[in-house]
């Protein structure tokens, strides 16, 4: 269960990246002008969405999904006027493009926020507890084998921290890390070098 969740938010931060990449890709069929504002805006959109998956600090989370709210709307408006006027099949992919990157956000936000519900928790403290009372009344000549009774808590202490390593996404040792948006990050960069000194010759 907390390794399908965390394989699943990793795809979807891959997800993420594509929808983000595609996008800017497509903005290019937009006029020049727009084309660089929303350009601009997506770079920025980036790091809102590399430090998502970076803090831990909540009033910081909660902060950055603000901005990221902020963003996703100023993005929305910086192309709907020109796709309301411009109702072509080539234009409909810019905004559709757009709902793409918004609603690959969202997905990430609700798999980060599905955990391990805590009677599940509950039912494996239990059986674990069952496990290790039966393993104890069972046991024999205790004080000569006390290392080999203390094999099987110690085994399923650490299988417990390994899941609630796993279903946690943003602390612990096993963590969702942006590689996809990093390496996007990287490769926008340079054309932003680029497009900055066309734009101001326009």
């Amino acid at each position: 269960m907390a390794i399908d969740r965390h394989d699943q938010r990793e795809l979807l931060e891959e997800g993420e990246a594509n929808a983000i990449a595609t996008e800017y890709l497509r903005v290019d069929l937009l006029p020049p002008k727009i084309a660089v504002s929303t350009k601009s805006l997506l770079n920025h959109y980036v790091d809102l969405r590399i430090q998502f998956y970076s803090i831990k600090n909540s009033e910081q989370i909660h902060e950055i999904r603000q901005k990221t709210d902020e963003t996703q709307a100023a993005l929305w408006n910086e192309i709907l006027p020109y796709v309301r006027a411009n109702q072509t099949n080539t234009i409909a992919l810019v905004a559709s493009g757009m709902n793409d990157v918004f609603n690959s956000q969202g997905y990430v936000q609700a798999a980060w926020w599905n955990r391990i519900p805590n009677t599940a928790w509950a039912l494996m403290a239990a059986i674990s507890v069952c496990a290790n009372l039966l393993v104890g009344f069972g046991a024999r000549n205790f004080k000569k084998n006390i290392a080999l009774f203390m094999i099987f808590p110690f085994v399923i202490s650490v299988s417990f921290f390994l899941i609630a390593d796993i279903d946690s996404p943003r602390g612990g040792i096993i963590r969702i890390e942006p590689r996809n948006l990093l390496i996007l990050k990287q490769s926008l960069n340079p054309q932003m070098e680029v497009e900055k000194p066309s734009a101001r010759s326009h």
